[in-house]
């Protein structure tokens, strides 16, 4: 399951204010040069909110929000998925499902920020909207499941990440798994 009912509805509504979701345009420099690197001819901005990305890239940008109607339809596969400031808002729950979907949806790459402290608003049920609330070694671990890291840009309180899908199943997920925790427990 990628969202519950009740956690859309609570979403439309913050969405249907317009003060939610409106910043994606801000990363249009950094997936300009994306474009550009992966040669992409589509992308997918997941979890587009407002659409201010596909407003600043024009009609390369496919929108997909399940939260929003007209944006909620199912997507399709695109050679570059953008996901800006939306993995936090996640349900714990779903998030296994909804990085399986980013990874399916991923034809060459995806670019990710996610967010790691709370967030300023506050959800109708009175929860923080950033439902997960973890530093860089958390979302990475739960990242190489399905993706590899070609860039890791630590951020205030934030961080970017370029993703590349992995393919050929469980072995190389298990070595990039066996990499990652190498790296980390090397001294620096």
């Amino acid at each position: 399951m990628l969202i519950s009912h009740s956690y859309r509805a609570l979403n439309s509504a913050l969405h249907d204010g317009g003060n939610y979701g409106r910043h994606g345009d801000k990363w249009a420099d950094q997936v300009r040069e994306l474009i550009d690197h992966y040669q992409a001819r589509s992308v997918l901005d997941y979890g587009c909110g407002q659409g201010s990305l596909g407003r600043a890239l024009g009609q390369i940008v496919r929108e997909y929000d399940p939260a929003i109607a007209g944006k909620d339809s199912a997507p399709i596969p695109a050679d570059l998925v953008v996901c800006t400031d939306v993995l936090e808002h996640i349900e714990p729950d779903c998030l296994s499902d909804v990085l399986a979907h980013l990874y399916a949806l991923s034809r060459t790459a995806c670019f990710v920020v996610i967010s790691t402290r709370p967030a300023q608003k506050l959800l109708a049920d009175g929860r923080n909207a950033h439902l997960i609330v973890e530093g860089d070694d958390f979302w990475r671990e739960r990242l190489l499941d399905h993706f590899t890291v070609s860039e890791w840009i630590p951020l205030d309180r934030e961080f970017a990440a370029v993703l590349e899908p992995l393919r050929g199943g469980a072995a190389l997920r298990g070595l990039a798994r066996k990499f990652w925790r190498e790296a980390i427990r090397k001294p620096r």
